[in-house]
């Protein structure tokens, strides 16, 4: 879906890799920045506070979005990883398929974990 409103086709489809792949990590960087000053305050506060500012909505969409973009941009590069270094294509779907699923559990949980704190 995301190809056809992008405009390409499946012959193209390592360019969307690569173009999701750039996308996720400049995403990536003013919230990796805002998951650090999170971690540094969180470091040097007491466990109700560090809750309440987790429960900002702000906040909360901010550490929402890093998780999703963080794990997507994970799945991706290994993704790559295996496509390019795995020469057996039955254990490369297979591989593509457990990373996949790894991080789709990954992002369920890390959501969970997340939305149990409102």
């Amino acid at each position: 879906m995301i190809s056809r409103i992008l405009g390409f086709d499946n012959g193209k489809s390592a360019t969307l890799h690569w173009l999701m792949q750039r996308i996720s990590a400049i995403i990536l960087i003013p919230l990796s920045f805002r998951f650090m000053v999170f971690l540094n305050l969180s470091m040097n506060a007491p466990y109700q506070e560090t809750l309440d500012w987790l429960k900002l909505p702000v906040n909360m969409l901010t550490m929402i979005a890093w998780l999703l973009a963080v794990f997507y941009h994970a799945a991706i590069g290994l993704q790559v990883v295996v496509e390019d270094y795995v020469a057996n294509q039955q254990l490369q779907a297979k591989l593509v398929k457990g990373i996949n699923l790894g991080f789709i559990a990954l992002t369920i949980i890390g959501l969970a974990f997340l939305i149990r704190i409102l």
